[in-house]
């Protein structure tokens, strides 16, 4: 598994993680239990989403799409 973003907060991740699901990417959050230790840890950086490595391409370029608020084009689909 391969991390395609680092989120601001464990909401971002699933949030995100959804969004490729629905794109039929498999997703996992990690780190996200973690944010409990803010103050003994890094608050940003700590949780990720990964994909597989065949899937990394299709999940920034979908991630991409999200973030610059462009509407997914026909080839992002699955």
């Amino acid at each position: 598994m391969k991390t395609v973003y680092i989120a601001e907060h464990s909401i971002d991740a699933h949030l995100v993680r959804g969004l490729l699901e629905s794109h039929g990417i498999g997703a996992i959050v990690i780190g996200d239990y973690l944010q409990g230790g803010i103050g003994e840890l890094p608050a940003f950086g700590i949780v990720e989403v990964r994909v597989a490595e065949r899937d990394m391409n299709d999940a920034r370029r979908i991630i991409e799409t999200f973030r610059t608020g462009n509407a997914p084009d026909a080839q992002l689909e699955a």
